[in-house]
């Protein structure tokens, strides 16, 4: 018996899963989710029956991954900051921009996404339905406010509306993209990146209206 497999099966069942499914992260992350779960196991050190032990299918593991780094990323405190009024927008959105970027904006969130989505993972669709929902939404709604405009009860928000914070929220996004699948030269002031980019919206979208 190979000596590898054998010494990984003193690990507890909780830890199996947590080295199964942390593996899974990282060969994800470079092979995209068309790489096979008999490489993923020979990485791990573990056979391919014991991987199914824990996840009964390749789908079932692909879904728990997408959870773990994504779903579960998403903070419901973000949304709630987003809308205290008692915080300048600027300082709102700067806050909200580097705390989300912290969490997500790392090489195997970007890796796995781009994949994803080069695949059509239907995942991705409800990843970004959740995105527009908690956060895009919600800032929508306080440049509004911040711009004195009529609340979504009295005119709802557009398509265009919406796509104009995608812009920003794409841009930022592509920083991150840059620097973990292209592997180019970035500026490693985010902070600053950030602050510039809320600014050009703030003050664009004001201008628009006007």
């Amino acid at each position: 018996m190979n000596a590898k497999v054998s010494s990984t099966r003193r690990l507890s069942p909780e830890d199996r899963e947590k080295q199964i499914l942390e593996g899974a992260i990282k060969f994800f992350a470079e092979k995209g989710f068309s790489g096979q779960t008999r490489e993923l196991a020979l990485q791990l050190g573990i056979t391919q029956p014991l991987l199914y032990r824990y996840f009964p299918t390749k789908r079932s593991l692909i879904e728990r991954v997408f959870n773990e780094v994504y779903i579960n990323k998403l903070d419901p405190v973000w949304s709630e900051a987003l809308t205290d009024r008692s915080q300048p927008l600027h300082k709102r959105l700067c806050d909200f921009y580097c705390n989300y970027s912290e969490a997500t904006y790392r090489n195997e969130w970007i890796r796995i996404y781009m994949f994803s989505a080069l695949m059509e993972e239907p995942l991705n669709k409800h990843y970004i339905g959740l995105v527009e929902e908690k956060i895009l939404a919600p800032i929508c709604i306080e440049l509004r406010h911040y711009c004195g405009l009529p609340d979504i009860d009295i005119n709802p928000i557009d398509q265009i509306e919406l796509d104009h914070v995608w812009v920003m929220h794409g841009g930022l996004f592509y920083h991150a993209i840059r620097k973990h699948v292209y592997r180019s030269r970035v500026s490693s002031n985010f902070n600053e990146i950030v602050s510039r980019a809320v600014s050009t919206m703030l003050e664009g979208n004001k201008a628009i209206q006007h």
